[in-house]
């Protein structure tokens, strides 16, 4: 993480990502019980030693002419946004100004208590309260049900989960690098695979608009349109290495009219 300043002198925080060797591996359709047909495209990411790889999958890079991977990920995509075998991807597959959803393994803390887990008061700093300062107090009922019930807060183990985080504003690419510059925060520790797609919400949002014709509304605000079907090498070749959104508020420093 790092912090940034936009042309409005405000300054905010932003988490840089590298798309690093990042390649198109296989073409997915599946067909569905509702005869429907699932689509999506399946990208492998950062190179890895052929010893290191199992038997299998050298042979299914093998067959998509790509050096063996570490991270493999499908993203389910429409009938007509399927990608050739071998594609690679930049880092200008995203447009500034886009708002993306991050999946991640957040970072493990271990066996933790219930002040920390979840943030419980914990009992009274007091007399009569006898090395049992920062327990859970009564977890029970009466005798009836005389349990504890599924779900209940308390100790256990924190963290080293798939934790998503929504709608994150693209604020800057560098296409030079593959670095994609993001607002906010993102979960896991550093160099940590991250799983970045489109935001869920805002695209159910267009997809509501596009239904209603309202055309201006589809894409976000200072997004002229999306790369399609994706953005490739070949296509960060013939824009700027460093695409900036800039911002679109008014300045805080600038007193209301």
């Amino acid at each position: 993480m790092t912090s940034m300043w936009n042309d409005q002198g405000v300054k905010f925080p932003v988490t840089i990502l590298q798309v690093e060797d990042c390649q198109v591996t296989a073409n997915i359709k599946t067909p569905k019980p509702d005869h429907s047909v699932y689509h999506a495209v399946q990208v492998a990411a950062c190179n890895k030693n052929a010893k290191a790889t199992t038997r299998q999958m050298l042979g299914h890079f093998s067959k998509a002419k790509v050096s063996p991977k570490r991270y493999v990920k499908e993203f389910p995509v429409s009938a007509d946004a399927h990608i050739p075998v071998g594609t690679t991807l930049s880092a200008i597959h995203f447009v500034p100004g886009q708002y993306v959803d991050c999946v991640a393994k957040s970072i493990g803390k271990g066996f933790q208590g219930v002040m920390k887990r979840w943030g419980f008061h914990g009992l009274a700093a007091s007399h009569g309260v006898s090395i049992s300062h920062r327990s859970a107090g009564s977890t029970g009922n009466h005798q009836d049900p005389g349990r504890v019930f599924p779900g209940k807060k308390m100790a256990g183990r924190m963290g080293g989960t798939q934790v998503t985080v929504q709608n994150l504003a693209v604020v800057r690419v560098d296409s030079a690098l593959n670095l994609i510059y993001v607002r906010g925060q993102v979960p896991g520790v550093d160099n940590a695979p991250v799983y970045v797609r489109d935001a869920k919400k805002i695209m159910a949002v267009a997809q509501h608009n596009a239904v209603k014709g309202l055309k201006e509304k589809i894409l976000p605000k200072g997004v002229d349109d999306l790369p399609f079907p994706a953005g490739t090498a070949e296509l960060a070749k013939a824009l700027p290495p460093i695409i900036e959104a800039p911002a679109y508020r008014r300045s805080p420093f600038v007193p209301p009219e």
